[in-house]
């Protein structure tokens, strides 16, 4: 299912909403904790202790909630605050009056009780609730929180994260420094979009979503920055063939890569287009690749090409004549041969208006070619190709580094947009995909950014971003669009990820274990 992902500040305001509509902050406070509490009975029925780490704002408020209602229910609760209890205010401060009121006994935090603690419990099971940081929080943890995370994510220990994990940022997904690394995150009001990306997915573990009541109390939320999107939008986008179909239909992929000693990337990408449906594949490589391919897979065409001229020049472009969607950067490198390649299928594709996909090699040799984007294509023709960067990849495109992608991935994907114009996916935990928004998104409430949220670790090899190559231009050819094709192929991808990593485990997983899996997945709606 697919479903609104928010930032910290629209998120603020629906709170604020709820609240001015006459649900009193307090009464959020409370339904945060008794979703919190359902949580911990779910999961953690046997715990012999709840620990609450609560800070001084309103999550550490959320937290004093919580130990109440452990109390009234007959459970063992410590509570550590973190800070002066005196700077406590508002519904914080309401609702530590309420919480000692039944018996709390809030305890000043110090590094050696909370050591203390966690030995005690040492052979018993104990669960942590992270209370510390909320929303508001970015930069760098110090002091007695980056103590407390530090402990708290050595413990060993389950752990519940209420409404986010302190540390890390709910716009970006990012940790500057350190971050609680949860078993559970239970968020409330709305989703918020660091969670699903960046170091969300690391710090989050399973995410439980409460809205508190605020998505039936108020009438005007917040429009969504950005949703999350799984395998399911296959089922609403994929369709039947027709039984009258022929290969025609199912359109061409022309793959254009390989240099010498980078044949295999080149391969994988014409084999998983021809594993996803595209009625004919072929490939422009290396003569030396030819026989590779055929063995491989003797249903990919194969075009062996030193240069882009006589014979096998007038080979080649009868083959990007024919083709729907020209494919060009797996294994490209970045030799004369490549540069030709790139120059001559960027030029037929404009000539042809042909779709393109850009990736790997072609991205980089793109970088370093200040008036590539500019030159290349008509900004209205390079809405019909689509470039799928790695965060060095698209560090390189905008002239910044690895780091400062990670820092934002939301900003980092918009500045790929807005600089090339193309369909846009920027890789990791979490893939971000972009769109222009007038042209992919006809209506004023879809939002302009997708979160992928299939996948796994396993898939951190190399041959995994070939493969996806080859799932989306097989898509392209069969006559999706860029947008829909980049959103199908990025969910099938991780899907069948996820299917092969189920049956074997991530370590080891190779790219081309999820060609296997891949036809299952796409042929969702099939009778």
């Amino acid at each position: 299912m697919s479903f609104p992902l928010y930032t910290a500040g629209q998120v603020r305001a629906m709170d604020q909403r709820v609240i001015a509509s006459g649900i009193p902050g307090i009464r959020l406070m409370q339904r945060a904790a008794e979703a919190a509490l359902t949580v911990l009975r779910q999961r953690w029925r046997q715990a012999a202790a709840v620990v609450i780490i609560c800070g001084k704002g309103n999550n550490g408020g959320d937290g004093h909630v919580l130990a109440g209602l452990i109390r009234q229910t007959g459970g063992t609760v410590h509570l550590l605050q973190i800070g002066h209890a005196t700077d406590l205010s508002g519904d914080a401060l309401q609702a530590s009056t309420n919480a000692e009121a039944l018996g709390v006994e809030a305890a000043p935090y110090s590094a050696q009780y909370l050591s203390d603690l966690l030995a005690q419990y040492r052979d018993r099971q104990l669960v942590i609730v992270d209370a510390m940081l909320g929303t508001g929080f970015h930069g760098v943890l110090r002091g007695d929180f980056a103590d407390a995370v530090r402990q708290v994510n050595a413990s060993g220990q389950p752990v519940l994260a209420m409404d986010i994990p302190s540390g890390l940022h709910a716009d970006t997904g990012h940790v500057a420094g350190e971050a609680v690394r949860a078993t559970t995150t239970v968020t409330f009001i709305a989703r918020k979009r660091g969670l699903y990306t960046g170091s969300g997915p690391d710090c989050t573990g399973e995410i439980v979503f409460d809205d508190c009541g605020a998505g039936s109390e108020h009438a005007d939320p917040e429009r969504a920055t950005t949703r999350a999107i799984d395998v399911s939008v296959l089922g609403t986008t994929l369709r039947p063939r027709a039984r009258s179909a022929h290969k025609g239909h199912a359109g061409s992929v022309l793959v254009i890569g390989g240099d010498t000693g980078f044949g295999g990337a080149a391969i994988m990408a014409a084999q998983a287009a021809a594993r996803c449906g595209a009625g004919t594949v072929s490939l422009l490589t290396r003569p030396a690749h030819v026989p590779a391919m055929l063995a491989r897979q003797p249903e990919v065409m194969v075009c062996g090409l030193d240069a882009w001229q006589g014979e096998t020049g007038l080979l080649a472009q009868r083959l990007v004549e024919k083709a729907s969607v020209l494919v060009i950067g797996p294994g490209l490198g970045q030799s004369a041969w490549s540069r030709q390649l790139l120059q001559q299928s960027v030029m037929w594709a404009v000539s042809l208006q042909k779709p393109l996909i850009l990736d790997a090699d072609a991205l980089n040799l793109a970088a370093q070619d200040d008036r590539f984007w500019q030159e290349s294509a008509p900004v209205l023709q390079r809405r019909n190709w689509i470039i799928t960067p790695h965060p060095g990849e698209a560090a390189r495109l905008l002239a910044t580094t690895t780091a400062g992608v990670q820092a934002d991935r939301f900003a980092a994907v918009a500045q790929l947009q807005a600089r090339t114009g193309a369909v846009c996916l920027l890789k990791g935990a979490g893939s971000l995909l972009a769109f222009a928004p007038d042209t992919d998104f006809p209506t004023d409430t879809a939002p302009p950014v997708d979160v992928c949220t299939e996948g796994n670790p396993g898939m951190a090899t190399g041959g995994m971003g070939d493969i996806l190559t080859g799932v989306i231009a097989a898509l392209v050819a069969q006559g999706l669009s860029p947008a829909d094709a980049l959103r199908c192929g990025v969910c099938a991808h991780g899907e069948a990820a996820d299917i092969a990593v189920a049956a074997r485990g991530e370590r080891g997983l190779l790219a081309t274990d999820l060609l296997s899996e891949l036809p299952r997945v796409l042929n969702v709606n099939e009778k």
